[in-house]
Formats: structure tokens, C-alpha cells, sequence
């Protein structure tokens, strides 16, 4: 899968501060590995103002839910509102 498109998804969520990582190499060997790619997202976005950390990965897996488990096996998420990180 392209971080492209991972990008154009979450886009939905209007961020500010967009990090994505590719860590499948990290995990080549690992079982199941096979079926889609290991991510890990830093995301700043308005839209997670007010929210906790569970509605904010419930908002990131709407925008990606279906590319799992087929081109996304594993996604490590770090969600702020603006002006949550120092």
C-alpha cells in the first residue's frame, strides 16, 4: 500500500500535522505479517478537540477501517487536538 493513499484517507480528518511510517520492514518476520502493512500515524486535527483517545481512533479507523486487514495489518496512532503537543 502507498503512504499516498493512507494520506489522501486521512485527509478526511483535516490535520494540521500529518506523520506517517512505514514500520513493515520492522516487522517482516513476524506472523501474519503477510496480509497488508505495519503503520504508525501522528496526527494533529480539530476535529479531536474535546475528545477522548478512543472516539479519536474511532475516527481514524472510519476514514481507513476498510483497508484493514487487507493492506493494513497493524497501526500504532498518536491523535492530538492543536495545542496538545510540546
Amino acid at each position: 500500500m502507498s503512504l499516498e493513499l493512507l494520506q489522501q484517507r486521512l485527509a478526511a480528518l483535516e490535520p494540521t500535522q500529518l506523520e506517517i511510517r512505514d514500520d513493515s520492514a520492522l516487522h517482516a518476520d513476524h506472523a501474519g505479517s503477510s496480509g497488508g502493512g505495519h503503520y504508525s500515524v501522528t496526527i494533529e486535527s480539530s476535529h479531536f478537540a474535546g475528545k477522548s483517545t478512543i472516539i479519536r481512533h474511532r475516527l481514524i479507523y472510519q476514514a481507513v477501517g476498510d483497508l484493514i486487514p487487507s493492506r493494513i495489518h497493524a497501526l500504532s496512532i498518536s491523535a492530538f487536538a492543536p495545542g496538545e503537543r510540546s
